[in-house]
């Protein structure tokens, strides 16, 4: 493992690069977004464990961690950012997992750009739709985000904007949805509502909650990889 920066446009994002033991031969890439809050150290375990016939980059989105907190936050940006960051690491169609809003911003890289995007995994994201806001209170101390993050892409999941069943319709990428089951915040029936709108898509539960990826990092894996070597 070691550290990447990528030129992601008017930001710079940051992460690690897990290589592939198979250093000899052309590797598959794997790119891993993480959730609001979390950066790219949450997926070390993942990563390490996809690591043996890929290479695995995990990066924080703007905003978190050592990526930059520019102070100007929206999906949008965050997905723009991330397109820029796959073209400058020119390894062809990459295949994308996303968690949470790392997956929302996955979906619309897949949406925007199919060309840079082999396939899509997403950990327990919903079809996004209105719901009540509950916006939470900054927690003391020193934290991995810029919590203007949160002030600012919050309001977007709330009250969503309208494309967002149309953008997931156009996703040619075949898609893998890992959803938490009974004991995650997001309603599953959202997440069943994305995979049917989805064109090209399954879903499997795993009943771990919203952060599947650390409660049980080798059912995830399991998972993830025998989508990621299927033909």
């Amino acid at each position: 493992m070691r550290p990447i920066e990528l030129d992601a446009g008017k930001v710079r994002l940051r992460g690690f690069l897990h290589e592939g033991r198979t250093a000899d031969e052309p590797r598959p890439t794997a790119v891993l977004l993480p959730g609001t809050g979390d950066t790219a150290r949450t997926w070390d375990t993942v990563a390490h464990a996809l690591s043996g016939d890929r290479d695995v980059v995990a990066l924080s989105l703007r905003g978190h961690g050592d990526s930059d907190w520019p102070g100007t936050y929206a999906i949008e940006l965050m997905a723009t950012d991330v397109e820029h960051a796959l073209t400058g690491l020119g390894r062809g169609p990459v295949d994308l997992v996303g968690h949470s809003l790392g997956g929302l911003v996955a979906l619309l890289v897949a949406a925007r750009r199919p060309r840079l995007v082999r396939r899509v995994v997403l950990e327990d994201v919903p079809l996004p739709r209105p719901r009540t806001p509950a916006p939470p209170d900054r927690p003391p101390g020193d934290l991995p985000l810029d919590w203007a993050v949160v002030e600012q892409v919050r309001p977007e999941i709330d009250r969503p904007a309208s494309h967002w069943p149309e953008t997931a319709a156009s996703v040619a990428a075949r898609t893998l949805v890992v959803a938490g089951g009974a004991s995650s915040p997001v309603p599953q029936e959202d997440v069943a509502a994305l995979v049917a709108t989805l064109p090209d898509a399954r879903q499997v539960t795993v009943e771990a909650g919203h952060l599947v990826h650390e409660r049980e990092p080798e059912r995830f894996v399991e998972h993830v990889r025998a989508f990621l070597v299927e033909a």
